[in-house]
């Protein structure tokens, strides 16, 4: 118990890695590239340890995320809420497949995750800003996945977290 304690930690640090990484400002010509590194890193929590880290934590990691980056609060915090609940509602599924097919179910979640951004900021600011070129950011983010998926599961294996 002590030892599963002790390295909970490691968790919150990869998460502050990812929200250090999110928060990065791109130039605005590579802006459509930038992967969601927040998103993928509590997809990665989520679905290794879905006891551990779960729609709470995903809330909270979201909450984070809408103080840092000035956007309105809730925001994020809902659309990494039901990321995660779609994650944990088949995260035994996921896990079972091979890596290149769950690449292809974090693109599907990464549009999920511009569309509801899309929507909100539809609904709050009444203006597009948005250019639909954005959408290459999730076909990024299924190519980091793999590479991202690889690294944490080692250090989550290296620290034996579980």
């Amino acid at each position: 118990m002590n030892r599963i304690a002790h390295n909970y930690w490691v968790i919150w640090v990869t998460l502050l890695i990812g929200l250090l990484l999110q928060i990065i400002p791109w130039t605005s010509s590579f802006y459509m590239l930038k992967p969601h590194w927040l998103m993928l890193v509590t997809i990665y929590w989520v679905l290794a340890l879905p006891h551990r880290v779960g729609i709470w934590t995903a809330f909270l990691i979201g909450m984070i995320l809408d103080l840092f980056s000035g956007t309105v609060l809730g925001v994020h915090a809902f659309i990494f809420s039901v990321i995660a609940y779609l994650v944990i509602f088949r995260f035994q599924l996921i896990r079972n497949l091979a890596l290149w097919q769950q690449a292809f179910i974090i693109l599907a979640l990464s549009l999920l995750y511009d569309l509801l951004l899309f929507i909100f900021q539809i609904t709050i600011y009444q203006m597009i800003t948005m250019s639909p070129l954005i959408f290459l950011s999730s076909c990024i983010d299924g190519m980091v996945w793999i590479w991202l998926f690889l690294l944490l599961r080692q250090i989550r294996r290296g620290f034996a977290i579980d």
